[in-house]
């Protein structure tokens, strides 16, 4: 048995492969790296009842891996770099490859991934960090949830300025419910649910913008969408309907939030 461990900045996950198959999953806090790393194999150990002595390695990553230099409780534990295994888990998880991942954490990472390799493309300070930050000043709240419940009943139209708002005509293959600018309008009106729901929009709308301009360097027709960010329904909305314009689509794959995790415990060379 391999377990692979991604400490994220905000979130750790773990996952267990046998015989090459993902058998278990869990997800921790913890405020730094070697508690975030040895609260979720604890929790991976306990939770699921496993013997420690058929483990066989723990491979570690994410941007808390670096502070661990030792095997931990005496289990052999390597490192694998964060592009690597979210290429890795990207292409594992979509049954892809020669695709273009797009990792939505505290930030975004774009990925290339195929038979030629895998290779940071770019990315963003654009992600869950932006929402949870733009929410605590401007809701007064970073509870996700309460966020998320917030943005279910906002109009974007009454925070950002679309295209409807200045010109009577469409714009190349934009409409008037296009955005012309994010919080360009914010009208004094605007509810606590319509900033949430702009927050979100605009997030979301950097994040497909800049996966789309990667996809299509690449000549690719499809994006695999992964990290924590992937699951979020209303962010999904959102690519879904710049899919629409540009005609590449997002693919949202099976636990995809714990594609890191699994990218570095399928890593070969570790």
């Amino acid at each position: 048995m391999i377990i692979g461990i991604d400490i994220g900045s905000t979130t750790t996950k773990a996952v267990s492969i046998e015989d090459g198959k993902i058998t278990r999953r869990i997800k921790t806090r913890a405020s730094d790296a070697i508690t975030a790393a040895t609260g979720a194999f604890g929790k991976m150990i306990l939770e699921n009842r496993i013997n420690i002595n058929t483990i066989e390695k723990i491979k570690i990553t994410g941007a808390g891996s670096s502070k661990i230099n030792d095997d931990i409780f005496g289990i052999p534990t390597g490192r694998v770099k964060e592009i690597e295994a979210i290429g890795i888990g990207g292409m594992f998880l979509s049954g892809m490859s020669n695709i273009i991942i797009t990792n939505i954490g505290t930030g975004t990472v774009i990925i290339e991934a195929g038979d030629k390799g895998i290779f940071h493309f770019g990315g963003s300070g654009v992600g869950g960090g932006t929402i949870l930050g733009l929410a605590k000043k401007l809701l007064s709240t970073q509870e996700f949830s309460d966020i998320m419940e917030l943005a279910e009943n906002g109009k974007v139209n009454q925070v950002d300025l679309l295209l409807g708002d200045i010109t009577d005509t469409s714009i190349s293959f934009l409409s008037g419910e296009s955005t012309a600018s994010n919080f360009g309008k914010m009208l004094d009106t605007a509810s606590s649910g319509d900033i949430a729901l702009a927050i979100i929009n605009m997030v979301y709308q950097v994040i497909g913008v800049l996966s789309v301009f990667a996809a299509r360097a690449r000549n690719s027709s499809r994006v695999i969408v992964t990290g924590n960010g992937s699951k979020n329904t209303i962010g999904q909305k959102v690519l879904n309907s710049i899919s629409e314009m540009y005609g590449i689509k997002f693919i949202y794959p099976d636990y995809a939030e714990y594609t890191t995790a699994i990218g570095a415990g399928l890593a070969k060379q570790v």
